[in-house]
């Protein structure tokens, strides 16, 4: 069932999606080589809990972090550790809040120091591919509209999209209906509707689109073992337009502040 959203409720998963976005600029901040994604984790919890929030992943299928952290050939739900990261790494950053009884979940693929213009390719390329799906977010549309926006313009690139993991509704619950592909024909599947919210979040590979699991049961790498983004947005439909109720304006002020890649 397809939860749909008063507008009162809307703003309320405004605020959410806002501590996420607050949480990943200041992820922004101490991101750096030699740091620990077991240290941000750490950072970003007490955050979240001092701005009135609870970690929204934090034991959530008993996730046992507050972020998941998934660098390079890593596509998504790596675990925090204490490796620090290296400079020309990448990393996805995706985060979870609960507040007032609703989720934000938001993401950002990071530059680890200079990577290689192939890579910083990828980046612009999936993160431009969220804002195209985003914009077939309308009253009216249908789910593989938002789909086949986000394939084309990875696929017109040579990136692969991963099939097997999609984005989804987003509420009271982190996974609700619809189920929200990165692939897909227009005029197929669900028909959009006011008050739907949707986390859009394409995952692209740099070389081919097949994935494999590791043996943690968690963490979802390539199986080329090249590099993979994913960047994710909240997007409600109000007034039969897409919404952005997240943002990654805390994010990109952080980077140009420290001079650090803003693709």
């Amino acid at each position: 069932m397809i939860h749909l959203k008063t507008k009162e409720e809307i703003e309320i998963m405004r605020k959410s999606a806002l501590l996420v976005s607050k949480t990943l600029g200041l992820m922004a901040e101490l991101l750096e080589p030699g740091i620990s994604t077991l240290e941000l984790d750490k950072k970003a919890e007490e955050f979240i809990r001092d701005h009135g929030g609870v970690p929204g992943f934090l034991g959530l299928y008993d996730f046992p972090n507050t972020l998941c952290m998934s660098p390079n050939e890593q596509v998504v739900h790596g675990f925090p550790n204490k490796e620090p990261l290296q400079e020309g790494d990448i990393i996805s950053i995706d985060c979870g809040v609960v507040m007032n009884g609703f989720y934000g979940d938001h993401a950002y693929t990071f530059a680890v120091g200079e990577v290689k213009p192939e890579i910083e390719k990828l980046l612009k390329v999936t993160k431009e591919s969220l804002y195209l799906g985003i914009e077939e977010c309308k009253a009216g549309n249908r789910i593989g509209d938002i789909g086949f926006a986000i394939q084309q313009h990875a696929e017109d690139h040579g990136y692969g999209v991963v099939r097997e993991l999609v984005g989804h509704g987003l509420g009271r619950k982190m996974h609700e209906s619809p189920e929200v592909p990165n692939y897909g024909k227009r005029g197929r599947g669900a028909k959009l509707k006011e008050g739907m919210v949707l986390a859009i979040e394409p995952m692209i590979n740099l070389g081919g689109r097949s994935i494999k699991q590791l043996a943690d049961g968690w963490s979802i790498v390539t199986a080329d073992n090249r590099y993979s983004a994913h960047f994710e947005h909240d997007v409600a439909i109000v007034d039969g337009k897409p919404d952005i109720l997240s943002t990654f304006d805390y994010v990109e002020e952080a980077l140009n502040k420290k001079g650090a890649l803003v693709v």
